[in-house]
């Protein structure tokens, strides 16, 4: 699997993770909002731990860059710049 979530992507799935986590153990880890936040939780952790979004692949978005990584898609557009 190729790589398609950025790193600032990924830093906002675990802040949204933490944000689930919390709000489930806020209105009860064992009620049914509870465990859909949980699960959600869950997946935010696993593709920001990954870096790969099955969703994203599918609808072909790629947070990171041109060449899979960050720093390949900021250095495929200085060197359009500069030509």
């Amino acid at each position: 699997m190729k790589k398609n979530v950025g790193t600032l992507d990924r830093a906002l799935r675990v802040l949204v993770a933490a944000g689930a986590v919390s709000a489930s153990g806020a209105i009860g880890f064992s009620t049914a909002g509870g465990i859909v936040l949980l699960a959600v939780a869950a997946i935010m952790v696993v593709t920001a731990a990954s870096g790969y979004c099955p969703l994203y692949g599918l609808f072909g978005v790629k947070t990171t860059g041109a060449g899979g990584t960050e720093a390949a898609g900021r250095r495929e557009r200085h060197l359009d710049q500069a030509a």
